[in-house]
C-alpha cells in the first residue's frame, strides 16, 4: 500500500489516459455520449465543447472558418491551461507521453546517457517549430502539424488501427531510447511549447523545501523537463518554468519529501520568477 501511495500520481495519470482513449473507443464503437471526437475537437457528456486552440490556431491560418461551438472549446480548454493546470495535458492526457515515458525508463537501466552529457537539441527548437508549423499551415492551407502529429497517430491508431502510424511511433520510441533523452516532448513537440505558453502562470504548481533537501539528485535524473529544476538544493521556491508539465515524478522520488504540489497565485510566481 505504501508503494501505491507513493506512486499515486503515476498511477493517476496513466489510468487518466487510458479512461481518455477508452472513452474515445466506446464512443466509436458504441456511440456513446461521455467523450465523443478526438484529442484535437470533442465533445464531454454531450454538450461540453473542448478545441485544442494550437491545432484551431493552424485550422484558421489554414482559411476555415471557425465556427461558435469550437471557439467556446478553445475558450474552456485556454481557462484550464492558463488558469488551472499549465501543461496537464503532456503528462495526464497524451498518448504520447506514454510511450516516451517508457522510453526515459528503458534508458536509464540500461543507463544510456549520463544526466550531464550535452543535449543534441536545444529546448528552444519547440519554439521554432511553432513558428514553422504556424507558418506551413498559412502557406499550404493545411494544419501542418495536425497532419503528422504523433499524437493524433497513436489516438486514430488506438480508435481505428494503427497501419503505417506503428511506424512511426517504433521510430519516435527508439529515437527517445538511443538519441535524446526526452527528446520528442521536451525538445521538438510544439503543443508542448504552445501549451507552455498559454500555461506559464497557471495555478498548480510544484515546490521545494530547501530544508528537507538531501541533494540525492534523484529529481533531476527523472524529471523531462529538468530545466525547471535549476535551483533545487539551493534554496526553497516555486517551479515557476512554464516548461513543466505537472508529473509529480519529482514528488514520488524524493525520499526526503521535499517537493509537494502548491496553489500558487500569479503575483507571488512573478515575485519567484523575478
Amino acid at each position: 500500500m505504501n508503494k501505491i501511495f507513493r506512486y499515486r500520481y503515476y498511477l493517476a495519470r496513466r489510468t487518466t489516459q487510458l479512461l481518455v482513449l477508452g472513452g474515445y473507443f466506446l464512443a466509436n464503437l458504441y456511440g456513446w455520449e461521455m467523450l465523443k471526437g478526438n484529442l484535437s475537437s470533442s465533445v464531454l457528456f454531450g454538450f461540453i465543447p473542448l478545441s485544442d486552440p494550437f491545432a484551431t490556431l493552424q485550422t484558421f491560418l489554414a482559411g476555415a472558418v471557425i465556427s461558435a461551438d469550437v471557439l467556446v472549446g478553445v475558450a474552456v480548454v485556454l481557462f484550464f491551461y492558463g488558469v488551472v493546470g499549465g501543461r496537464f495535458f503532456c503528462s495526464w492526457v497524451c498518448p504520447v507521453n506514454i510511450i516516451t515515458e517508457t522510453a526515459a525508463a528503458l534508458r536509464r537501466k540500461l543507463g544510456l546517457g549520463e544526466k550531464d552529457a550535452p543535449s543534441l537539441l536545444s529546448r528552444q527548437v519547440r519554439y521554432w517549430v511553432i513558428a514553422l508549423t504556424l507558418l506551413l499551415s498559412f502557406v499550404f492551407s493545411i494544419s501542418a502539424f495536425e497532419v503528422i502529429s504523433p499524437i493524433g497517430m497513436a489516438h486514430r491508431g488506438i480508435i481505428f488501427g494503427f497501419g503505417m502510424g506503428w511506424f512511426f511511433l517504433v521510430a519516435l520510441f527508439f529515437f527517445d531510447l538511443f538519441s535524446q533523452k526526452y527528446g520528442w516532448c521536451g525538445h521538438i513537440c510544439p503543443l508542448g511549447g504552445f501549451n507552455a505558453i498559454v500555461g506559464k502562470y497557471s495555478l498548480i504548481k510544484i515546490s521545494h523545501d530547501a530544508e528537507k533537501c538531501v541533494h540525492s539528485q534523484e529529481c533531476f535524473l527523472v524529471c523531462p523537463e529538468v530545466g525547471v529544476l535549476s535551483s533545487v538544493g539551493k534554496k526553497s521556491y516555486i517551479v515557476t518554468g512554464k516548461e513543466c508539465i505537472k508529473c509529480a515524478r519529482c514528488i514520488e522520488v524524493c525520499d526526503s519529501g521535499a517537493f509537494e504540489v502548491s496553489i500558487v497565485g500569479i503575483a507571488r510566481q512573478l515575485k519567484e520568477g523575478a
